[in-house]
């Protein structure tokens, strides 16, 4: 029913032409349907032969971006707003000329820490974009994803709920809620409510641990977040995503804190995590048809 997926970081810290070979095919190896590739580098992005390695492969393709601060959708200053707005509809572009239906990620502010509350300015700018963003993206079969990220890396979305209350100001069917079980297991009181509270306005999943390394390892209530997802019948895109020291992605590790090496087989981390979310949907679903 869902499409398994593995973030590109697994496999290479950039996106190069050869770092794009490498993923794909080791993504496959894996078992997966589809890579997720970070736009926080689009300049180095060929178009041409990543659809062609893609295809190669029989893989789909997701992309996300965060923002730096300096072009932070959210910013009280204009400028700055507008500078993110436009990195925003230039990933957005980027997506759909790769071939991909989903562009999602941290789309309403910084990726990272900041040192003050939300303002009203701020959200308003976000969402203005946002709503332009979503425009846009309807004309190109583009859905947009809000991922739902800790306090440390958002002011603005920390839950699914606030999540939702942010697509209810942009007001677009086409954006819907990301969440995160490493995010989740920081800020959600449990793995259920939030992924019940989203419903069909759930459009896309990452799994990943509590400390970010091997599935089952940590704290995250996967049997739980599984059946809830089971409850409410999600068929989206379902990707695995888990950082380390092993592998480096300039700028975007740092943003994400990548300080200590929690594996350094991506292939072995990979297919572990393809066999055990395969279980965990397994199970779930078997619980649902009993119930």
């Amino acid at each position: 029913m869902n499409d398994l997926g593995v973030h590109a970081l697994v496999w290479t810290g950039d996106w190069t032409p050869e770092g794009a070979r490498t993923a794909a095919a080791r993504s496959r190896e894996a078992g997966y349907d589809l890579v997720e590739i970070s736009l926080h580098d689009p300049g180095i992005v060929d178009v041409k032969a990543t659809r062609e390695v893609l295809a190669a492969h029989e893989l789909g393709v997701v992309c996300s971006r965060g923002l730096p601060f300096d072009s932070d959708v959210s910013s009280d200053d204009p400028a700055t707003a507008a500078r993110g707005e436009a990195l925003l509809r230039q990933a957005l572009r980027l997506t759909h000329d790769l071939g991909g239906h989903y562009f999602g990620g941290v789309l309403y502010g910084a990726l990272g820490k900041y040192g003050h509350p939300p303002t009203a300015k701020g959200r308003e700018h976000a969402v203005r974009a946002l709503r332009r963003l979503a425009a846009e993206a309807e004309g190109l079969g583009v859905t947009l994803g809000l991922e739902v990220v800790n306090r440390y890396e958002s002011n603005l979305v920390n839950t699914a709920r606030q999540g939702l209350e942010l697509i209810d100001e942009i007001g677009a069917a086409n954006v819907l809620v990301h969440l995160d079980t490493y995010h989740m297991n920081i800020e959600e009181q449990d793995f259920s409510r939030p992924v019940r509270a989203c419903g069909d306005r759930l459009g896309y999943v990452h799994i990943g641990e509590s400390h970010r390394g091997y599935l089952g390892s940590g704290t995250v209530d996967f049997p739980a977040f599984f059946h809830a997802l089971a409850d409410i019948g999600y068929q989206g895109p379902i990707t695995f995503e888990s950082f380390s020291s092993a592998v480096i992605a300039p700028g975007l590790s740092h943003d994400l804190a990548v300080w200590r090496d929690l594996w350094s087989d991506g292939a072995d981390l990979a297919a572990h995590a393809r066999s055990y979310i395969a279980g965990q949907l397994k199970a779930a679903h078997a619980r649902a048809a009993v119930v």
